[in-house]
C-alpha cells in the first residue's frame, strides 16, 4: 500500500501557483497511490464550510477528483482549518481524522497529528486553542454572515503575526516531555506531524527504546515536501519531485 502525507500547504488565492502545483500532485497521487492524508493546514483559512471563496472550490474539486477514482482520503484539522466540517467532508469525500490517529506503516504502528497540542510551552496558544475549539464557540462564530467572519478572521490574523514576533523559538516548537507522553499513552514508536514547519527526522532514545519522529514540511517554502510511505518504508521528497515518480 502506498501512502502520502502533507501538511501545512496553507492554500489560499493569494497563492495561484501553489494551487496548481496542489491540483497537479492531487491529479497524479489519485494514479499513484492508495492513500492521501493532510495533517491539518490545508487552507490558509477556513470560516465554514459555506465560505464560497473560489479558490476553496478548486482546492475541494481536486480532493473530489482524488476520491472518485477510489483513492482513500483523510483529512485533519489545523489551527487554520479546525472549522473544516462534514458538508467539507461530502464535498471531497474526505474522512475527518481526530487529533491522534494511529495507522500502520510498514509494520509500524504510526502515531499521526497536526503537531499543535505537542507545543505544551505556548501556553497562551494552548489556552486560544481550548476556547476556539469549544463547540459552543464555534456555533456563534459560524452563525455570523461570512462577511463578518472574514472581517473577525483578517482581525485575527494580524494579531496572531505580532504575537508571534514576540514569542521565543523553543516556545513555538514540541514540547520533548509531551511528546514521549503521548507516544507512551498510544503506545507507538513513531509520530508523524506538521505545525512546527521545521521538517526533519527525530530518532529519541527513551528508557532504552529508540521511537522516531517525523516532521512534515509547509508549503510556503518552494521545496513543497511530503512523505511517501509504501512496503519498503518512509521516503520524504518535493512534490515536484514526486510528480516526476
Amino acid at each position: 500500500m502506498i501512502s502520502v502525507f502533507a501538511s501545512d500547504l496553507h492554500l489560499s488565492g493569494t497563492t495561484p501557483e501553489k494551487i496548481n502545483l496542489f491540483e497537479a500532485f492531487v491529479g497524479h497521487a489519485a494514479k499513484r497511490v492508495d492513500a492521501l492524508f493532510i495533517l491539518g493546514d490545508l487552507f490558509e483559512v477556513w470560516l465554514g464550510d459555506d465560505d464560497d471563496n473560489s479558490a476553496n472550490a478548486l482546492i475541494i474539486s481536486a480532493l473530489k477528483g482524488f476520491s472518485d477514482v477510489g483513492g482513500k482520503l483523510f483529512v485533519m484539522h489545523g489551527n487554520r482549518d479546525f472549522l473544516l466540517g462534514e458538508d467539507f467532508a461530502e464535498a471531497t469525500g474526505a474522512t475527518l481524522l481526530p487529533d491522534w490517529h494511529v495507522v500502520q506503516l510498514a509494520d509500524q504502528r504510526t502515531l499521526l497529528t497536526h503537531g499543535d497540542l505537542l507545543c505544551t510551552k505556548d501556553v497562551q496558544y494552548q489556552a486560544f486553542r481550548k476556547h476556539v475549539r469549544n463547540p459552543e464557540t464555534q456555533s456563534a462564530f459560524l452563525a455570523l454572515p461570512l462577511a463578518a467572519r472574514r472581517d473577525v478572521a483578517a482581525n485575527m490574523r494580524s494579531g496572531t503575526q505580532a504575537s508571534m514576533l514576540e514569542k521565543d523559538e523553543f516556545i513555538m516548537d514540541v514540547e520533548q516531555s509531551t511528546v514521549d507522553h503521548i507516544m507512551q499513552e498510544h503506545n507507538v514508536a513513531r509520530m508523524i506531524h506538521g505545525h512546527t514547519h521545521r521538517p526533519a527526522t527525530h530518532n529519541i532514545e527513551t528508557n532504552g527504546e529508540t521511537r522516531e519522529r517525523i516532521v512534515l514540511g509547509d508549503w510556503y517554502e518552494d521545496e513543497c515536501s511530503v512523505i511517501v510511505s509504501n512496503d519498503h518504508g518512509l521516503k520524504r521528497m518535493s512534490a515536484s519531485c514526486f510528480l516526476r515518480s
